[in-house]
């Protein structure tokens, strides 16, 4: 990847970053793809990433109203900078239902804990002027309310850290290990793969983590800064977990009921047996975490190797066993959730 980011940005750095390029790219025709990420303290990947982003731009979906942005690897080209001009643009008309979707929205953005109140305001003052512009089809919208789950508390306090540059205490569940802790994380940036993590420096492992957002149980914005270590960006065009060489190989049989493991799991590779189920090799820094996999797996699969980690996942199921026996036992004729496959469920994520 060339290049660093000068600081780390936010969702909301990156849309006005991207504002101010076409502004940029508009005065600069033909400009060096290097020089632009240089001027705005991005990596060359993040610039192109924009660049994919902006030719859906524009003042309509009609043709010719839309951003003619493209590049030949080392220059950048803009061939209908009139699209944005003064007599280009029409007056922006809204439809009830847009108008309805834009305040309800706007709204609930205004009600989440952790915006800054600078943001919060300037969001409620043009929301007002929405409302007076729509004149009637503003109405159904006074009947309709959003309410955020505690993910979203969570993604603005984050927002507000990375924005203020300040660190974050959190209360975290980690799945793999089945126990809560408490960090105190710089912030380094949110990054949105099937679900929403925020990438941090953790100062309890002094090393980078990810976080998944909906696993935090509590978060505080602290009043000490934010000074993560400079670290290099990860490329995740490729997915949010990918082992190293170096990491130690596990090798997991699966059924037909089975097979999704090499749809969430990166992989060396998935051999086809002749039940219809996979022989599946893959990588990870900490085998121990697959012992969950192998529970949920249960008859549709198990952990062949490294052998200890096969022993000790069939320990794990063991010891499950017994609870539910212990639980027949106190209670008899009752049946522990999930054990007759009707109420259980299969978590399917890493």
């Amino acid at each position: 990847m060339a290049g660093k980011p000068v600081r780390p940005t936010s969702a909301i750095d990156q849309t006005r970053r991207m504002l101010s390029l076409v502004t940029y790219l508009r005065e600069r025709p033909g400009a060096r793809i290097e020089d632009v990420a240089r001027a705005f303290g991005i990596t060359e990947d993040e610039l192109v990433s924009d660049l994919d982003v902006l030719p859906m731009c524009g003042t309509s979906f009609r043709g010719g109203d839309l951003l003619d942005i493209d590049t030949d690897g080392e220059r950048i080209w803009w061939h209908n900078p009139a699209a944005l001009g003064a007599d280009a643009a029409e007056p922006l008309r809204l439809a009830a239902d847009e108008a309805t979707a834009l305040l309800v929205a706007a709204r609930a953005v205004a009600t989440l804990p952790g915006l800054r109140e600078s943001d919060r305001q300037a969001l409620l003052r043009a929301t007002a002027k929405v409302e007076a512009a729509a004149g009637e089809a503003a109405g159904a919208s006074s009947r309709l309310s959003v309410t955020f789950e505690s993910e979203g508390g969570v993604f603005a306090d984050v927002d507000r850290a990375i924005a203020e540059r300040r660190r974050l205490w959190i209360r975290y569940y980690s799945p793999a290990r089945d126990e809560v802790t408490e960090r105190e994380i710089d912030p380094v940036r949110l990054v949105s793969v099937g679900h929403t993590y925020v990438e941090a420096w953790c100062r309890r492992s002094e090393a980078r983590r990810t976080f998944r957002l909906d696993r935090v149980a509590e978060i505080k914005i602290l009043d000490e800064p934010s000074a993560p270590p400079e670290v290099e960006l990860r490329d995740l065009s490729e997915g949010l977990v990918q082992p190293a060489a170096e990491d130690p190989e596990v090798v997991v049989e699966v059924g037909p009921g089975g097979r999704w493991v090499a749809e969430y799991y990166p992989h060396d590779s998935a051999d086809e047996l002749p039940d219809g189920g996979l022989h599946i090799s893959l990588r990870t820094p900490d085998p121990a975490s697959l012992r969950r996999l192998a529970l949920r797996l249960g008859r549709d699969g198990r952990i062949v190797s490294p052998p200890e980690l096969a022993e000790s996942a069939r320990q794990a199921a063991r010891e499950a066993l017994g609870a539910y026996d212990a639980i027949g036992e106190a209670e008899p004729g009752a049946v522990p959730a999930g054990r007759d496959g009707r109420d259980g469920r299969q978590e399917r994520v890493l």
